[in-house]
C-alpha cells in the first residue's frame, strides 16, 4: 500500500479497521494453511470493504458464549455484533424455529400469519409509552429506512438532524443520517438532502473542548438548529451511544421537547442497545423518554436469524396509500418465531436483570483497574454495553490508538474478542447470558494485557 492510499483511509469509528499491521502480525502466528486458504478464497470471492474483507480468522462453532476457530480454539466473545444477547445456538429457540419450518416456512405477499401478528403484540407490549404499530424487515438498516421514510410521510419534512460518529447502518438513506466517513465520506458522492448532522455529547472528548457539560452544550445546539432550520422532520439517535457513551440526566427530557416545540418527530435507533442490552428492557427507559419511533434489530433474531422492527405511535399510521417497507420477507414465519422466542427467552431467564448486574461488575473490575494502569483515561457504560478508553497521557488525553490495538490482538491470543470503537476505546458487548465467573475471567485477561502494553510503551 502506498503511502498516499493509507492517508486518504477514513479513519475507524464503530469498529476496529482490518488493515493493522497486528492483525497481519497476528493472523501469521495463529492462523494455520487450511484458514490461510479459506480466507484467501474469501477474499477473492466477495468484494472487499473496510472492516469484514478480509476476515479476521474462520470459525467453525458458536454456542452460548464462545466461539470457535477452525483449529478449535475457542474465545469468550465480548463482542458478537450486538446480536448474540441469548447466547448463540440457544437449544430452545432452535427448537421453536424448527417447528415453525415444518409447520409454515413462507407467507406470501398479501397474507398474514399468526408468528407474524403475535411478535407485533409482543413488540407492542413491551415497547415503552403508546408505541404500537409495527412493520418487519430483514435488518437494522432496513429498518432506519422505513423510520425516515415515515418521518417524511408524517411531517411532511424531508429533513433530518442526527450526530456525528453514529452508525445507523449501511443503507445510503442510514449512512446519510449516520456520521461515520467510513460509510458516507470520499467516493460515495452525494447522500441523502437534508441529512443535518450536530457533535455528540460525551464529557471526556467531544467537540466542544470541555470536561463537563457536553449534553447541555449538544442539547442546546439541537434545539438552535431545529429552530433555525424550521423544517426539519426527524431526529434520530441511539438513546445510549454504543461507542459507548452515557447520556448525562436529563438530555433526552431537553431533547424531546425541542422536538416537540419544533413539530420534529424523535426516532430512537435501539439496535445495538434494546432487548436488555443495558440493563433495562430499552435503552430510552433510563430516563423514560418515548420517542415517536423506535427501531430494533440485531439480537432481535437470536443471533440466528435476521430481522428487525420499526415500532411507532398510533398517530403515526398514515401511509396506507404508500409502500413504506414492502419487503418480501416482512411476515416471514420463520423469522417472526425466531424474534418472539428471543423475546420470550430473555423475559423467561431474567437476562436483563443479569445484564444489569453483569454490568457493575464488570465496571467496578474496570474502575479498579483505573486505579492502577495510567493507560486507561475513562470508564463508561451500562449493562452489557461498557468499554475503557485508553490514553498515553491523562492530562492531555492523546488517543493511546496503537497501545488498544496491540491490547485487542493480545485479548484474542488469550481467548477474549471484542472491538475497539474510535480508534482507542476498548468495547465490550458480551451476551446478556455473561456469568459472573467469565466476567471476572475476561477482566483479568484485559488486565494482563493493559498492564503488558503500559510495560512496553514504558507507562509502568
Amino acid at each position: 500500500m502506498t503511502q498516499t492510499a493509507a492517508q486518504n483511509m477514513p479513519a475507524g469509528a464503530e469498529g476496529d479497521v482490518n488493515h493493522s499491521p497486528r492483525r497481519k502480525a497476528w493472523a501469521e502466528r495463529n492462523l494455520d494453511d487450511g484458514a490461510m486458504d479459506l480466507l484467501r478464497r474469501d477474499a477473492d470471492v466477495f468484494l472487499h470493504q473496510s472492516v469484514s474483507t478480509p476476515c479476521l480468522s474462520v470459525i467453525r462453532r458458536a454456542e452460548g458464549l464462545w466461539v470457535e476457530d477452525n483449529q478449535g480454539r475457542r474465545y469468550m466473545d465480548f463482542h458478537g455484533n450486538n446480536v448474540h444477547h441469548i447466547g448463540y445456538g440457544h437449544p430452545r429457540l432452535i427448537s421453536a424455529v424448527q417447528r415453525q419450518m415444518e409447520e409454515l416456512p413462507f407467507a406470501p405477499r398479501r397474507y398474514t400469519c399468526e408468528t407474524a401478528v403475535a411478535l407485533a403484540e409482543k413488540l407492542r407490549e413491551i415497547t415503552p409509552g403508546d408505541l404500537g404499530k409495527v412493520l418487519f424487515a430483514t435488518g437494522g438498516s432496513d429498518a432506519v429506512e422505513i423510520a425516515l421514510r415515515l418521518a417524511r410521510i408524517a411531517t411532511g419534512r424531508f429533513k433530518t438532524l442526527s450526530f456525528w460518529d453514529a452508525f445507523h447502518g449501511a443503507g445510503f438513506g442510514a449512512s446519510s443520517v449516520g456520521g461515520e466517513e467510513m460509510f458516507r465520506g470520499g467516493p460515495h458522492g452525494p447522500l441523502l438532502p437534508g441529512a443535518e448532522h450536530v457533535p455528540p455529547f460525551g464529557d471526556y472528548r467531544n467537540a466542544w473542548g470541555v470536561t463537563e457539560g457536553s449534553g447541555d452544550l449538544c442539547a442546546s445546539q439541537i434545539r438552535y438548529v431545529l429552530e433555525k432550520e424550521g423544517d426539519i422532520g426527524a431526529v434520530i439517535a441511539e438513546p445510549t451511544r454504543a461507542v459507548p457513551y452515557i447520556p448525562p440526566a436529563g438530555f433526552w427530557q431537553k431533547v424531546r421537547k425541542a422536538c416537540n416545540d419544533a413539530g420534529a418527530l424523535l426516532i430512537f435507533d435501539e439496535i445495538p442497545t434494546g432487548l436488555g442490552k443495558t440493563g433495562r428492557m430499552f435503552s430510552c427507559e433510563y430516563e423514560e423518554v418515548v420517542p415517536d419511533i423506535m427501531v430494533l434489530g440485531k439480537s432481535l433474531g437470536g443471533g440466528l436469524l435476521p430481522i428487525s422492527a420499526v415500532v411507532c405511535r398510533p398517530g403515526l399510521d398514515v401511509a396506507g396509500h404508500y409502500a413504506i417497507g414492502h419487503y418480501t420477507h416482512e411476515k416471514n414465519p420463520v423469522t417472526a418465531r425466531a424474534a418472539l422466542t428471543t423475546i420470550e427467552i430473555i423475559e423467561d431467564e431474567d437476562l436483563v436483570t443479569n445484564a444489569a448486574r453483569m454490568g457493575e461488575i464488570a465496571l467496578e473490575r474496570l474502575h479498579d483497574m483505573m486505579d492502577r494502569h495510567p493507560l486507561i483515561g475513562d470508564i463508561r457504560g451500562r449493562g452489557c454495553l461498557f468499554g475503557a478508553e485508553l490514553v498515553l497521557d491523562r492530562d492531555s488525553r492523546e488517543p493511546a490508538r496503537e497501545a488498544a490495538d496491540t491490547v485487542l490482538y493480545r485479548a484474542l491470543e488469550r481467548g477474549v474478542s471484542f472491538k475497539t470503537t474510535m480508534g482507542n476505546v476498548l468495547t465490550f458487548t458480551p451476551p446478556l447470558i455473561v456469568t459472573e465467573g467469565q466476567m471476572h475471567e475476561a477482566m483479568s485477561i484485559i488486565e494482563d494485557c493493559i498492564a503488558g502494553v503500559e510495560r512496553d510503551i514504558g507507562l509502568a
